[in-house]
């Protein structure tokens, strides 16, 4: 027969052996890593513009975009209030 001590060795050493892979787990991330940006595909974007056509005013006010050469926030900001002294003009 066993003797006490054995008997609270071996469980001793399978309580070892049971739970270090469950204290070893690591946790997830607090936050996911960025997912990659990939190019929209060209198909896509002239279904999108196929869609809506541009209206003249929208062409007009890209000329005049093109012609003092703005790019980025410029542009966009340029766009958005010529659009809007268009709309506003009587016909």
């Amino acid at each position: 027969m066993m003797t006490f001590s054995a008997r609270a060795a071996a469980t001793a050493i399978a309580s070892l052996l049971l739970f270090s892979p469950a204290l070893a787990q690591t946790t997830a991330p607090a936050t996911p890593a960025p997912a990659a940006k990939t190019a929209p595909a060209p198909k896509a974007a002239t279904e999108k513009m196929a869609q809506k056509p541009r209206t003249a005013a929208s062409l007009q006010c890209s000329k005049d975009a093109d012609a003092k050469k703005l790019h980025g926030k410029e542009r966009k900001k340029f766009m958005s209030e010529c659009k809007k002294a268009a709309a506003d003009k009587p016909k």
